[in-house]
């Protein structure tokens, strides 16, 4: 028996699961075009169900025999929901731009790769995008595991109608790019400021004499590089391939668990899919145990506060607003109560959104 006939053996099987993979797939696109027509002809033109595709994505990655892991199946899955998706109707969706930033990853890693995805100037031209109806959804960073909230993001939830329909975790590794192909040669070296601060350390010990600029994102910083010699940036590895840079050192962060959340904008949230978080902006009395005492409903009706910031409200001297996350979504008996409580006992009450909690 020839040694190539095992091996010969096992890709005429691989062949024949391909070829069912590709019918199997095929299958799933002609069911979602269905979906589509019966949601038309109902005058339903709500497509994109985010609590669906999370439930969905969380029983794949629970059940999923292996080999592969779950992170790794979950985007696999998420791609071909997303191809199906833009069968029915194509999502435009706004990121932090220009392309290369992390919140462009953010965003495909949440829609998948079958998007329009629209690059704006800013955080707030995200959410003017959406507001506006140009897109349907917006994607914006709101806190670093290493430097903590994003706090224009938070401000500008305080004047937006717009709602949290969902959020993203990426873990965020940095990398210093270059047209200079030795480290001696940087003079100057560009990136945002969180990402500059995130590799504070590893940026003291070996480009000490470079002056850092921070600019609007990492992307931009990217292109700043490749037009200037003498000079750096730190960006994600997708920036270095589509500038042209070369990336001289990998992973600078100074965290190893380096990871930015982001949050999904819409004009309306997502309704329960089983495992969702709701946020919170909330105003208390400026009086002594104010803030225990608005918050006590949800020790009381057992729910979990995952997190808590504090930002000056803009209406007067030391006057703040808290932004809260709890575990739980709003039509929940037990979070419905508590929200309920919470209303009565805060001076300013509005409910940013209940959402999946991401799907990592």
């Amino acid at each position: 028996m020839s040694s190539e006939d095992p091996l010969s053996r096992i890709r005429e099987r691989i062949d024949a699961l391909d070829w069912e993979l590709l019918h199997l797939i095929s299958a799933r696109a002609t069911l979602a075009r269905e979906v589509a027509n019966v949601k038309v002809a109902n005058g339903d033109r709500k497509f994109y169900r985010p609590e669906r595709e999370a439930a969905v994505l969380r029983r794949i990655k629970e059940q999923n025999p292996g080999p592969l892991d779950g992170e790794e199946i979950t985007r696999l899955f998420r791609e071909i929901m997303s191809a199906c998706l833009a069968l029915e109707q194509p999502l435009a969706v706004a990121f932090l731009g220009p392309e290369g930033t992390f919140t462009q990853a953010a965003a495909l890693k949440h829609f998948g790769q079958s998007i329009q995805a629209v690059p704006v100037g800013d955080i707030a031209d995200v959410f003017r995008e959406v507001e506006a109806g140009s897109c349907s959804y917006g994607v914006v960073p709101v806190e670093n595991s290493t430097e903590g909230v994003i706090s224009h993001t938070l401000d500008l939830f305080m004047g937006s109608p717009l709602k949290i329909a969902g959020e993203v975790t990426l873990r965020i590794h940095h990398h210093l790019m270059s047209r200079e192909p030795d480290l001696a040669d940087i003079r100057t070296l560009f990136s945002h400021q969180q990402s500059l601060a995130q590799c504070r350390g590893w940026l003291d010990h070996h480009l000490p004499g470079a002056e850092r600029i921070a600019v609007g994102s990492n992307a931009q910083a990217a292109d700043m590089a490749a037009a200037q010699a003498g000079s750096a940036a730190v960006a994600g590895e997708s920036a270095a391939e589509i500038y042209g840079l070369e990336v001289l050192a990998r992973r600078i962060e100074d965290e190893p668990g380096n990871t930015t959340r982001f949050l999904v904008i819409a004009k309306e949230d997502s309704p329960a899919s089983g495992r969702d978080k709701t946020s919170l902006l909330l105003t208390c009395r400026n009086e002594p145990g104010g803030l225990y005492r608005m918050l006590n409903p949800l020790a009381e009706h057992h729910i979990s506060m995952t997190r808590i910031e504090s930002r000056p409200s803009r209406r007067g001297i030391w006057d703040y607003v808290f932004y809260i996350d709890i575990l739980g979504h709003r039509d929940e008996a037990l979070v419905g109560k508590a929200l309920k409580q919470l209303e009565g006992a805060s001076l300013y009450f509005k409910i940013l959104g209940s959402y999946p909690e991401a799907v990592l």
